[in-house]
């Protein structure tokens, strides 16, 4: 079979490898469709260097049908639609409180373990979420992000009628601004780069670039001066930081849902003076998954428009290379089979 191996210094190689038996308690799965994560570019880039040990096969956004059972797996057979929640959570303690998605010694699949950009994957069963067979595999490698975008909406506490601003418009806020909206939220989408404010609109989704509209001074015209409900910091840079205490409203919540590696300065004047909130969201829970499966499933919304290219997996180098040289682009899914 065919797999893919990072190499670090930007080189990702296609190798030939025998297809393995899965152990106990694992399953095999036939990959479909496995989505490029902007944590794959963070790894191609070389940042993740100390953690990933190499060669390794990268990948978690994934889709697939189980190809052969391990000993004791029991409620999964071959043929089974799937997709996989990649936290190994084997080593959760009492001192994480129940939280094995944020536990202490959480082990993330596709980054600290093998992942799915190869032919066939085993993985343990406890990682597996069964999908229906109506269920649209393309579509599906899209469950892992929507499951980032389902958890930062439920841990916001956001209901219908209230407003949410997004703070950054790629592939995850675009994903939060469509579970939001589906919710029944009025949403508001922040992005400076034009071309992904025309992909936002596309979807039917109101966004405005901040570096031509008072984005304050707008979003207080939608909600007759009353501001944001809720803010979603997606886009990670300090101009959110500074915006997001601004444009939420009395009592606002703010969901931190970029990853900051390093301390920033944020106005917590603001808190106070405001009472505002701030919740930290990472990952997804199992009923994340869920809910992100019911949405796939249904297809009701605009999932076909985030996929902007599909690829064959022997092309994985070019793939990354085109991701670094095309910033407009959303998702990019590699066809596993080919």
């Amino acid at each position: 079979m065919k797999a893919t191996v990072y190499k670090g210094n930007k080189t990702f190689s296609v190798i030939e490898k025998e297809i393995e038996a899965p152990e106990k308690g694992d399953v095999r799965i036939k990959v479909a469709y496995s989505g490029v994560c902007g944590t794959d570019v963070h790894i191609y880039h070389g940042m993740m260097d100390k953690r990933v040990a190499m060669p390794q096969t990268i990948g978690h956004e994934m889709s697939g049908i189980i190809d052969a059972v391990g000993e004791g797996v029991e409620g999964y057979a071959v043929g089974d639609k799937v997709v996989v929640r990649p936290l190994d959570d084997r080593l959760v303690k009492a001192s994480d409180k129940g939280f094995n998605h944020i536990c202490e010694d959480l082990k993330f699949i596709g980054i600290d373990s093998p992942g799915s950009m190869q032919q066939y994957w085993n993985v343990p069963a406890f990682v597996l979420h069964k999908l229906k067979a109506e269920t649209d595999l393309k579509l599906a490698a899209l469950i892992e992000p929507l499951s980032v975008a389902t958890h930062d909406v439920r841990r916001s506490g956001l209901v219908a009628g209230e407003t949410a601003v997004v703070l950054g418009g790629g592939p995850i806020g675009l994903l939060v601004a469509m579970v939001a909206k589906e919710v029944g939220a009025n949403v508001i989408v922040s992005e400076v780069n034009e071309k992904r404010i025309a992909k936002a609109q596309s979807m039917g989704l109101q966004a405005v670039n901040p570096t031509k509209v008072d984005l304050v001074e707008y979003v207080k015209e939608q909600t007759d001066n009353r501001r944001a409900d809720v803010v979603f910091e997606v886009a990670g840079v300090q101009p959110a930081l500074d915006i997001m205490c601004e444009v939420a409203g009395i009592r606002g919540r703010i969901l931190m849902v970029a990853i900051h590696g390093e301390k920033k300065p944020v106005d917590l004047f603001k808190f106070f003076w405001k009472e505002l909130s701030l919740i930290g969201a990472r990952v997804y829970e199992k009923e994340d998954y869920e809910k992100s499966i019911d949405l796939i499933t249904k297809n009701e919304l605009p999932f076909e428009d985030m996929i902007t290219d599909v690829q064959p997996l022997t092309n994985i180098q070019q793939v990354f290379e085109n991701i670094d040289n095309n910033p407009d682009g959303m998702k990019v899914l590699m066809d596993c089979q080919q």
